[in-house]
Formats: structure tokens, sequence, C-alpha cells
């Protein structure tokens, strides 16, 4: 019996969560769910620009939890790319109660571009 997930820390949900090709009926495409907890592994590492401990620490997983999330996430974000599939950002075992450093910082930097 494997053990059970204990819940990631992400900053916050996002404010779109659905993506497709232009010109494709939704109907017409195959769709590929984003967990947010990949989601999240995707913000801190590459919009970020976090190393993988650091993002680690703050999503409160190990440093090769975090290796293998961002693995599978860069995976399904090629094969959406590559294959012209639908993105669903949704579903993971996360929690939203700890709000952290670089939530703070993402939130200011909304604030300045509207």
């Amino acid at each position: 019996m494997p053990r059970p997930k204990c819940r990631r820390n992400v900053c916050g949900m996002p404010d779109k969560n659905y993506f497709k090709p232009r010109g494709i009926p939704t109907l017409d495409l195959e769709e590929v769910n984003l967990t947010l907890d990949e989601f999240e592994a995707i913000r801190l590492a590459d919009f970020e620009q976090m190393y993988q401990k650091e993002a680690a620490n703050q999503m409160n997983i190990s440093r090769q939890t975090f290796g293998r999330i961002i693995e599978e996430a860069h995976k399904k974000i090629a094969d959406i790319l590559i294959n012209g599939k639908a993105l669903k950002i949704d579903g993971g075992e996360i929690s939203l109660d700890e709000p952290q450093p670089s939530c703070k910082a993402k939130k200011r930097r909304a604030g300045t571009n509207n």
C-alpha cells in the first residue's frame, strides 16, 4: 500500500485554467490535465527561476519529489504544444493556507502590471 501524499503548498489558483489551440473546436481536442501542484512547480522553477531545493521547500515537499513533479509537468506541456492538445489546470493534493514570500511578490508584480 503506497504512502499517502502530503498536501503541497501552492500560492493560489491560476486566473486562467484552460488553454487550447486557436481555430479548433474544443470538442475536437484531446485534453491534458495539469494538476495544481504541477502548475505551481512550473511557476516556481521556470517563471520565478527558483532552484529546485528552494521551490521544494516552499511547496513543503522533498527536492526529489519536486524533481518528479516538474519532469511530469514538462512532459505534459511538451505533449500539449507538439500535438496540439487542450490544457486544463485542475486537481492535485494541495494546500492554499500558507502564503509564502514569493506569493506576496507575485501579487505585488501583478498589481503593478495592471
